[in-house]
């Protein structure tokens, strides 16, 4: 499904579409007029340890993130014995199934992770990947879901996720457009706040790849909030996104890119998110501002004063002479006749020796 858009198109085309806000909760709300949200994804790269996961969490509040992701697999009600490895590193683990199984939490466990994102400051969310984890999560009180990629034809699960009318933040990356028209078309339909990420499933994604046409593509197609879940482990897909009108970025988290995990080349590392976050603070306090280009002018007066032009003679004017452009030349400061008046100067008659 090619798409062209225009560069014109690319950066305008926010301003054209009014959506309505979608509360994540009483801190965080997704909209024109609120500061992006941002996402860092864990996943699995704590490898089933809690302690990781709960450092990770820590790390993570410091840079200024809004959410912290992970994913909830159960692996009797999500895998089969031919499931195959995307990637296969762990040389522990003879099946997906077998890798599920090891890196899980009970419930237990993702309460004390739920409660050490929200006690600092953060929204929970995790990615369901069967009915069953779903209804484990829905049991904790997760305020927000995040749907994967391959989940989009997963309809029993959607209905599910539906019935709790909660936010679905969903991303694209192996679905077709005509998919994704009809499950934001039927979310809709059932009441549901949707958010669309335009995402590709290459670790690391090349910037070929990347799509951020798509994120106004989709957001004038389905009139629903967009944004960017990203996998090249770079910090300039995020910041492009923002600039043509994500309001959602989504990012893996590694402690290092030296570290071991089929994720790693596609993450960033905490020091990179903490700049990342600055980064699109920076832009989103821009977008944000109400900016008056007449008004930032007057503001700049004196400085105006400093770097503009004044009409001043070239040469000796006597009493009398008639003025010519070729007896004219054009100085700072602007505190003179501005240059662009010269023509209310030029064939008048000096009145004294200039």
């Amino acid at each position: 499904f090619p798409v062209t858009i225009s560069r014109k198109t690319l950066f305008t085309e926010r301003v054209k579409v009014k959506l309505k806000e979608i509360v994540i909760n009483k801190n965080k709300v997704v909209g024109e007029a609120y500061p992006t949200f941002m996402i860092a994804e864990v996943a699995l790269f704590h490898d089933g340890s809690l302690g990781n996961a709960l450092a990770l969490v820590d790390a993570l509040s410091e840079t200024g993130v809004d959410a912290v992701k992970f994913q909830t697999h159960i692996a009797e009600f999500e895998s089969t014995p031919s499931e195959q490895f995307r990637v296969k590193i762990f040389p522990q683990d003879k099946s997906r199934y077998d890798y599920w199984k090891r890196t899980s939490f009970n419930k237990e466990q993702w309460i004390l992770i739920k409660n050490r994102v929200e006690e600092k400051g953060m929204v929970f969310i995790s990615s369901p990947f069967s009915i069953e984890a779903a209804e484990l999560l829905n049991d904790i009180g997760i305020e927000c879901w995040k749907v994967g990629s391959g989940e989009v034809t997963n309809k029993p699960l959607l209905e599910y996720l539906a019935t709790t009318q909660k936010p679905i933040i969903l991303s694209s990356g192996m679905s077709y457009l005509n998919e994704l028209e009809q499950v934001a078309k039927n979310l809709k339909n059932k009441k549901c706040e949707v958010i669309l990420l335009q995402c590709t499933n290459q670790y690391p994604c090349p910037p070929e790849s990347l799509g951020l046409e798509m994120i106004v593509k989709y957001k004038e197609q389905f009139n629903i909030h967009t944004g960017l879940s990203d996998h090249s482990g770079m910090l300039a897909p995020c910041i492009a996104a923002v600039a043509i009108g994500a309001k959602v970025l989504e990012f893996h988290v590694t402690w290092s890119k030296k570290c071991f995990g089929p994720d790693v080349s596609s993450s960033l590392t905490v020091d990179e998110i903490t700049t990342l976050v600055k980064q699109v603070r920076f832009l989103d306090k821009a977008s944000l501002a109400n900016y008056s280009k007449d008004d930032q002018t007057s503001k700049m007066y004196n400085i105006r004063k400093l770097f503009t032009k004044s009409v001043v003679p070239k040469v000796e004017i006597k009493k009398g002479e008639k003025i010519t452009i070729e007896k004219l030349s054009f100085k700072k400061p602007g505190t003179g006749i501005s240059a662009d008046l010269v023509h209310e100067v030029i064939g008048k008659t000096a009145r004294k020796d200039l």
